[in-house]
């Protein structure tokens, strides 16, 4: 159960309706011959990946979750927060790598940062 200090970021749910409504059609396909039926396993996939993925963020650091697997990222690893140019978070660690952060856009940065107890965030100049 998640704490209330943790901001969760996730994808938008049309995502789900949009699995179930692939699946649904899938299914007349999948039906008809038995060799079809791995082809539910797309929409199976992307309702799954749309529940799950995303960002949560607490004091102790940040957590990416994708489809099957997760990776926890503490802090004091994190050199900078910013932005790409198609306005996904980006966090640039002390070993030169960028993470994109699924599903934090450049609008929820001041919300991650509230979320890690590190103040104010200063604008960046565009």
């Amino acid at each position: 159960m998640a704490r209330s200090d943790t901001a969760r970021f996730r994808h938008h749910q049309a995502i789900l309706v949009a699995a179930i409504v692939a699946a649904l059609g899938a299914l007349p396909l999948a039906s008809s011959r038995t060799y079809l039926l791995p082809v539910l396993l797309v929409p199976v996939a992307v309702a799954v990946w749309a529940g799950r993925a995303g960002t949560d963020a607490d004091p102790r650091g940040l957590r990416l979750r994708a489809l099957a697997g997760e990776r926890r990222i503490p802090w004091d690893e994190v050199v900078e927060l910013g932005a790409d140019p198609r306005g996904r978070a980006v966090a640039q660690l002390g070993d030169g790598q960028r993470l994109v952060l699924p599903a934090v856009r450049r609008e929820d940065l001041p919300r991650l940062v509230a979320a890690a107890g590190r103040g104010e965030v200063e604008p960046a100049a565009q």
